[in-house]
């Protein structure tokens, strides 16, 4: 984050592993965006198991053929900073979930000698 620990705000986009922007990951164009409008940082989850819209189950399990596995992009930053990349973010996300979360921002440095052995 672009400043001390504290509030911020947690951005989740949840989409298909298999939807695309002009035949580029959906997730992989949130997260360059992200890094374009100067964001905090951005990671990319992908699940093993869910459903959405269609309410048809996806999963990783062996025995299934499934595809389009869930994916969440999560990018915490100032509350200001993530409403300000809301609309670019609405340009992309069609049949996708998006949430807003407010969260406590914890930084843990080596300084205090934590990574000492």
């Amino acid at each position: 984050m672009s400043g001390p620990a504290g509030r911020a705000l947690r951005l989740t986009v949840l989409v298909g592993e298999d939807d695309t922007w002009h035949h580029r990951p959906l997730y992989s164009e949130i997260v360059h965006r992200a890094h374009e409008a100067g964001l905090a940082g951005a990671s990319v989850f992908r699940g093993i198991e869910g459903f959405g819209t269609s309410l048809l189950i996806h999963t990783s399990r062996l025995l299934s053929l499934s595809e389009n596995l869930p994916v969440a992009v999560v990018i915490v930053d100032a509350e200001q900073r993530v409403r300000d990349f809301l609309p670019r973010l609405a340009e992309l996300v069609g049949d996708g979930l998006v949430t807003l979360d407010e969260v406590e921002v914890v930084e843990f440095t080596d300084a205090e000698g934590a990574g000492e052995a």
